[in-house]
């Protein structure tokens, strides 16, 4: 038990913490101000509405103003780097998961985020805002179901 406060303590004062919510990348949308490629977190843990940091900025969606939810992968090949480093990484694929929250901002008008979600956290993801919003994901092809629903 000692071993564990300390280890948490460390983990705290080093900043290594593990922060709330899904770490998320914002990838674009259609809210001015914010930083294309900034680093943030999803958290779903409050009853009213979806918290979003990105970088420096926090706002709140409310969760019955959200309309759409999308998610689907976006395969590229690599053949720079396949030739640099070994043909057989022209095999290879980079995967990339991408959630898109569309939602009626409190002026009445239509927002869209778009963010790259950790593979790992994007099944717990989905299903979270499925259950808080009472919408459906809708997939944008077959292999994007499989990654989304496991």
């Amino acid at each position: 038990m000692k071993l564990l406060f300390l280890l948490t303590s460390f983990l705290a004062a080093t900043g290594h913490a593990a922060e709330p919510g899904s770490r998320v990348e914002y990838a674009g949308g259609t809210l001015p101000g914010l930083s294309q490629g900034a680093d943030g977190r999803l958290r779903l843990d409050h009853p009213d509405d979806l918290a979003v940091r990105l970088g420096t900025q926090e706002f709140a969606i409310k969760w019955h103003k959200v309309n759409t939810l999308e998610y689907g992968q976006k395969a590229d090949r690599r053949y720079v780097m396949a030739v640099v480093v070994s043909p057989m990484l022209l095999l290879s694929k980079k995967r990339r998961h991408f959630l898109t929250i569309g939602y009626e901002d409190a002026g009445g008008r239509q927002q869209a985020l778009v963010f790259r979600v950790d593979k790992r956290s994007v099944r717990a993801l989905l299903a979270g805002l499925e259950a808080k919003t009472g919408r459906r994901v809708e997939f944008q092809d077959e292999e994007a179901r499989k990654a989304g629903k496991g």
